[in-house]
Formats: C-alpha cells, sequence, structure tokens
C-alpha cells in the first residue's frame, strides 16, 4: 500500500493527502516529522515532508508527489486530458505556491512561531502578496472550482496553502490580504468536501500533538 509520509499540520502534505482522498486511494499516512536524520535523507535528499513511498518507488516535493499519483493511478482524474486545460491547472499550481505561498512563509517565523520578521521585510512582502492576489483573479473566477466545473489538483493546492497564508497576513498586519469574497466563498465551498473535512480534523489533532511537544522539550 502507498505510504504518505510526513505530519498533518503541513500544508504540503495535506496537498498532497486531499489528492489521495479525492481520488479514493487506499494509503497509510506515516508521521515523519522532517529533519536531518540520514535515514529521512535517503528518502528525502533535504529531509522535507511529504514524501511517498509507493512499493520501489520513492518521490519528495509535493508536487512531483501529485504527479506521481495522477500518473500512477489514472482513476478519478484530477488532471483534465486536454493539454490546454492541464496547462493552466499546473500554472494555478504554480502561482500559488510561487507567489503566493512562498511568499507569505517569509512571514511564518514571527506569525507563528514566536520569532521575529523585520519590518521592512514585512512591508515588501505584504506589497508582493496584495499584487499576487489580485493578479490571482486573471487566472480563475473560482467558479465553482479554480479551473472552472471540476475539482483539479489546483484546488488540492490552493484550499491548503490559503488559509495558512490568510492566518500568517493576519497576524502580521493584522488584516487578511486574501480577504476576497470570492476566496472565502470558495473555500466555504471547499471545505463541505469530505475529504477536506478529514483533513481539517486530522490537521487540528497533529497541531494539538505539536503543542504537547513542544511543552515537553521547553
Amino acid at each position: 500500500m502507498l505510504k504518505l509520509c510526513g505530519f498533518a499540520a503541513s500544508n504540503y502534505y495535506n496537498k498532497a493527502k486531499f489528492a489521495l482522498l479525492e481520488k479514493g486511494i487506499p494509503f497509510e499516512e506515516v508521521l515523519v516529522w522532517g529533519g536531518t536524520d540520514p535515514a529521512l535523507k535517503g528518502k528525502s535528499p533535504l529531509g522535507k515532508i511529504p514524501y511517498i513511498e509507493d512499493g520501489a518507488t520513492i518521490v519528495s516535493e509535493s508536487q512531483a508527489v501529485v504527479e506521481f499519483i495522477e500518473a500512477a493511478y489514472p482513476g478519478h482524474p484530477l488532471i483534465p486530458k486536454d493539454a490546454g486545460r492541464a496547462s493552466k491547472v499546473r500554472e494555478l499550481i504554480m502561482f500559488t505556491e510561487f507567489y503566493i505561498e512562498w511568499e507569505a512563509r517569509r512571514l511564518y517565523s514571527e506569525a507563528f512561531f514566536g520569532g521575529k520578521v523585520s519590518d521592512d521585510l514585512k512591508a515588501h512582502v505584504g506589497k508582493r502578496l496584495e499584487r499576487a492576489a489580485e493578479a490571482f483573479f486573471q487566472l480563475t473566477e473560482l467558479t465553482p472550482f479554480a479551473a472552472g466545473d471540476e475539482f483539479t489538483l489546483a484546488d488540492c493546492a490552493i484550499a491548503v496553502h490559503f488559509p495558512v497564508v490568510s492566518a500568517a497576513t493576519r497576524a502580521i498586519y493584522g488584516r487578511d490580504l486574501l480577504g476576497d469574497p470570492r476566496i472565502k466563498d470558495y473555500l466555504g465551498r471547499v471545505s463541505q468536501r469530505p475529504a477536506m473535512q478529514r483533513i481539517l480534523a486530522d490537521r487540528k489533532a497533529n497541531v494539538a500533538l505539536i503543542g504537547e511537544r513542544a511543552k515537553l522539550s521547553s
């Protein structure tokens, strides 16, 4: 059985988990925190999660993971067969991760972990996120899903990344830089899917576990 390795508080782990659940693929979750363990680096070169093990195949990096899942398990496809529509799905994922999630990630140390981010960096990131949030709607109208009428891998990415970015920007700027009503409506629709309900419940439990681990180590 395919193994999904990582932890459920990670949005990139949940991107892969969302795809597996939506496609109805049986899989086992293996709790791996990530880090510098040599055994882990043999499976994920930088010790990052998620990664998957499927027989002799080991794949790290979330986009490679979901592309493998899609190719190896073609039932219930999450990428359209049409090349043009498929490219738009991938474009949405790349835009979301490179220009929104990765940009916002520069704020996470202060937003979530008690660190400190300089005022200059906050201002720089804020401007870039506002620009990206506006440009996002040149790619999609979210009606009802990111790539149109069908749920795709683009939704697996957007629906797990945007809530984290929203939480970070509220913590840093006092407002949600992804607070467009169209995004809120879209996330509300996706949150009703059984797969997302499971992801949210598992994420909540894992966040609680992380809190307990932090208390024990302090």
